[in-house]
């Protein structure tokens, strides 16, 4: 057994708290991603797991044990680095092997893991190279080989990409998720990157300030976010933000966003006339339009990426987002409709940023 089990574990440095109380379970075989941005605490936490740094508070089990007193190295995890950290005078059969054969291991069965390893990555052809002839995304693979070899309980990467370039990751995020398929070794890789969180992880957890803000998986996150930061942080472009004010025709609610501008609001939230409140749409959700519409932006810029225009608009003095169709050409400064379907809206509460129930059906 191999699940991960944390109970109210926190973390000072001096007086300093960053890690609040954190109770956290991963099941075997499960592939989870902490994200947030830098100074969140994530990769303090996964410090935590590997051994490397002591709680102040709290217990971390693994497989049923207590390894609080545990050292990294009787914890059986093993750990990639965004640095790669090889020996550049080893080989990568003598890098991928070092830790068996320091452990005493037969050589026949360092070299049935070394290959199999080997084969899972596509670097056989590599295993008589040094570092120093490797490419990053070489480098990278022959990381996650040494790990591999261990057959450790947990994997844990800590920002492992962050080296590359854009192509390369996304190649290397294909291949990280391939491997945990064949694999299914219980992992948890920390990233500031929530595109690399949505799309490796089965569960995500979303960190802000040390404390564990929303988890679950990576599209009720993206659906459901539980608050402005998840809201923000979860989606590539960000979630537009509006303030307005609840008012109510005919008994169906609508916000007033300021400049004779209204939206009408979905029915399943209960709004009292008056309330200031924070309306959320995803840019994808936005439909622009020469006609008249709900809303009024002006053009700020447009960056072309292909199939879709990433549209920056000024919705009164209000910075807003549209994707649009590729084809999509407008003159800066120009005027254009912006239209929000009800059910895409999400609202906000403006003083604790937490996201409006909705009413049970």
């Amino acid at each position: 057994m191999s699940e991960l089990v944390l109970k109210g574990v926190s973390k000072k440095f001096g007086e300093a708290m960053v890690i609040h109380s954190i109770d956290l379970a991963v099941p075997q075989g499960q592939f989870l991603a902490l994200v947030g941005p830098s100074g969140c605490g994530k990769s303090t936490l996964l410090r935590l797991i590997a051994g490397l740094e002591s709680p102040t508070d709290g217990d971390i089990f693994l497989g049923g044990r207590l390894v609080n007193d545990v050292s990294p190295k009787g914890r059986n995890v093993a750990m990639v680095f965004q640095n790669y950290a090889l020996y550049p005078h080893m080989s990568v059969r003598e890098n991928m092997s070092l830790n068996l054969r320091v452990a005493g291991l037969p050589k026949a069965e360092v070299e049935t893991r070394v290959s199999h390893a080997a084969q899972l990555l596509g670097i056989m052809d590599l295993l008589d190279r040094r570092p120093s002839q490797l490419s990053g995304g070489q480098r990278q693979r022959v990381a996650m080989g040494r790990a591999i070899v261990r057959d450790p309980a947990v994997f844990l990467f800590d920002e492992p990409l962050s080296n590359l370039d854009a192509k390369l990751r996304v190649q290397m995020r294909g291949e990280i998720k391939s491997l945990h398929k064949k694999v299914r070794t219980t992992s948890i890789y920390v990233t500031h990157d929530q595109v690399e969180a949505m799309t490796l992880a089965d569960h995500v957890v979303v960190m802000n300030k040390g404390r564990i803000e929303q988890q679950g998986a990576p599209l009720e996150l993206y659906q459901n976010p539980s608050s402005l930061f998840v809201a923000g942080f979860i989606g590539s472009p960000a979630m537009n933000f509006l303030q307005a004010t609840v008012d109510m025709r005919g008994g169906e609610p609508w916000a007033e966003v300021g400049d004779d501008m209204s939206l009408p609001l979905p029915s399943s939230f209960s709004l009292t006339p008056g309330a200031s409140i924070i309306i959320g749409v995803r840019p994808e959700h936005v439909e622009l339009s020469t006609a008249p519409s709900q809303l009024r932006g002006t053009i700020d810029y447009l960056e072309p990426t292909g199939a879709q225009t990433q549209v920056s608009l000024l919705i009164g003095t209000h910075p807003f987002v549209a994707m649009a169709d590729g084809s999509f050409s407008a003159d800066p400064d120009g005027h254009v409709g912006v239209n929000v379907p009800a059910d895409a809206i999400h609202l906000f509460d403006v003083e604790t940023g937490k996201a409006l129930p909705r009413n049970k059906s």
